[in-house]
């Protein structure tokens, strides 16, 4: 189903490659004339990180032995040039150490002519395939000079400085005057594709698993590696000898795909995984690719406002809820029909996690496009929380909630399965996990931090738990008589009152842990310390207080407060606090007296 889903996704889309063609980043061209003599290096870096993008033919698999791409690799293949021809670094004082690097440097050029004559050999393949093609003529009398010349003539360049400290990217050639580069010129280009129906031609033929259709099998799956896994890993693989083969078959022979399919769903997930892709977010170790199954009003407007979603990191200036108010709006019209959707349309989602030599899928999850916005919606829905902040910032994706319930905000240091079974109760619209919560609880105890996004937390966890009878609503509830409800409430006006007295909440920093946890052991003697602190205050506000304090004390049961909250009142507990805190700053942003 995973493969199938891609496959479609390249179908349906535009601006995927055709067959037997990628893009691909080159960092730097090396520009000759036709004649093969050097002229200049010319930079396609746009940063630090990225490069200019090219169609050009499709990267060869690689295992151990050397394989050349078509007129485009990195420098160990083009140049015969790496890390290894630099100066030692730092050379250890050891001698038998020294010896030894010295060794593994001498080994690693050996491997850097090896693959430097492989790519030479396949440009006269080429040049001889095609002797009248003058930008293969060029670069055939360019690698006749010999490596060293080559070499001598680069390093005289400017940028060639620039170019050793990106020896392990993808460089290629172009023509002096022409507008592009050797790889894609037309002639290369067909008779590189004619070659690879010639080469497969003769190959296993079998009932693709993906199509249904007889064709072609592919032996070795295109790599498509994430963030954190090896560069040769694979959606699709076999390990040969090790217990992955079946029936006598080797290799990709195990699921049997042609190779027409093979290259529709792995250009179609490099296509999702590339940088900047707004069909990708990453959480922690896992990386997120998602699409819609039509490339319609309604899919666009759901995969951008789920990329919102998944990304919302408070990071706006101008308006922080911008993007949130946005985003349910959208959901808001797919789910209402004003977007109109089909019954068919779908919308995916697939999870990725390093895993050796092969890709994990941790997460994947087929729903309907008029699902899923309804399933968004409940989440929003769970998800608000009266917010009495100054500065407010969004609370309600993805980021936010895992953020909160870090050790300092770190995502990355997150339980590994918390993301998933996140977008999982999102997604799938099932109860928060308890980790989750628990997460929620332990960050508030320790750091004494009732944040927005951590309330908003507890009150969608205990909404959507089969045995909550009274849902926690937005803003206060004094209907809501539960226990820890209630004691919640009653810390934050005691709070509030000290506040209002001496100008310090001190009570919070020593007794919130006892009070959400054990109420008994702490209330007496806070509501004694109140006493006190009415005391400065004058006589309206004095009336003021006594009768709030009343009022939630009536709630409580005959038994008075209990001796120890379980922790789903604990929760309660925080989101009593918080209404009622809302109540006191509300009343204080409008510049109004507290006293009623």
């Amino acid at each position: 189903m995973i493969l199938k889903a891609l496959y479609d996704y390249y179908h349906r889309s535009q601006e995927l490659a055709r067959p037997g063609m990628e893009y691909r980043e080159l960092a730097f061209l090396i520009v000759i004339d036709e004649q093969g003599n050097f002229v200049r290096l010319e930079d396609c870096r746009i940063d630090d990180k990225s490069c200019k993008s090219f169609l050009l033919p499709k990267a060869v698999s690689r295992s151990s032995s050397p394989v050349a791409n078509i007129c485009w690799d990195n420098c160990a293949y083009v140049l015969n040039y790496s890390e290894a021809n630099l100066p030692l670094r730092n050379p250890p004082a050891d001698p038998l150490k020294l010896a030894a690097k010295e060794e593994a440097l001498k080994k690693e050029r050996e491997k850097n002519w090896k693959n430097y004559t492989t790519f030479c050999n396949k440009v006269e393949e080429l040049h001889g395939a095609l002797p009248g093609n003058i930008p293969l003529m060029a670069l055939h009398l360019f690698y006749g000079k010999g490596n060293e010349i080559i070499l001598s003539a680069l390093q005289k360049d400017p940028l060639w400085g620039e170019l050793c400290k990106n020896l392990t990217r993808n460089i290629s050639f172009r023509i002096n005057g022409a507008l592009t580069i050797i790889p894609e010129d037309k002639d290369v280009v067909n008779f590189y594709l004619d070659s690879l129906s010639v080469c497969h031609a003769d190959r296993q033929t079998h009932t693709c698993l993906i199509t249904g259709e007889e064709g072609p099998l592919v032996e070795l799956t295109t790599a498509t590696p994430i963030l954190g896994s090896q560069a040769t890993a694979k959606l699709v693989a076999f390990q040969v000898g090790s217990g992955y083969d079946s029936y006598g078959k080797e290799k990709a022979y195990n699921a049997p795909i042609s190779r027409e399919a093979e290259f529709a769903y792995t250009t179609a997930l490099t296509h999702l995984l590339r940088k900047n892709s707004r069909n990708m977010f990453r959480v922690a170790t896992r990386t997120y690719v998602f699409w819609a199954s039509v490339a319609s009003e309604v899919g666009l407007e759901a995969e951008s406002c789920f990329f919102s979603l998944m990304n919302l990191q408070g990071n706006e200036t101008d308006n922080p809820d911008r993007g949130v108010i946005q985003v349910e709006k959208v959901f808001k019209s797919i789910f209402s029909g004003e977007i109109k959707t089909q019954t068919n349309d779908c919308f995916f989602i697939l999870g990725l996690a390093p895993n050796a030599a092969r890709l994990a899928v941790v997460y994947w999850k087929e729903i309907p496009i008029k699902d899923f916005a309804e399933n968004i919606l409940r989440h929003f829905e769970d998800m608000e929380i009266v917010d009495y902040r100054m500065e407010k910032r969004p609370y309600k994706g993805v980021y936010s909630m895992l953020s909160a319930v870090a050790l300092e905000g770190k995502v990355g240091d997150v339980q590994p399965n918390l993301p998933e079974a996140v977008i999982k109760s999102i997604f799938q619209y099932l109860p928060y996990p308890y980790s989750l919560y628990s997460a929620c609880l332990r960050r508030i105890r320790a750091e004494q931090k009732l944040t927005q996004t951590r309330i908003a937390l507890i009150k969608a966890y205990l909404n959507r738990q089969p045995n909550n009878y009274h849902k926690l609503t937005v803003m206060l509830d004094k209907s809501n008589n539960n226990v820890g409800y209630v004691c919640g409430r009653l810390f934050a006006t005691l709070e509030y009152l000290q506040k209002k007295s001496y100008g310090i909440d001190s009570i919070r920093q020593r007794y919130l842990n006892a009070a959400s946890t054990t109420p008994a052991a702490v209330f007496g003697n806070l509501l004694n310390l109140s006493v006190h602190h009415e005391e400065k205050l004058n006589s309206p506000s004095i009336i003021f207080f006594r009768k709030l304090k009343n009022e939630i004390i009536d709630l409580l049961l005959a038994e008075g407060f209990p001796t120890h909250l379980n922790i789903q009142d604990q929760g309660r507990f925080f989101v009593g606090y918080h209404h009622q805190m809302a109540e006191f700053y509300k009343a204080s942003e409008k510049n109004e007296d507290i006293v009623e």
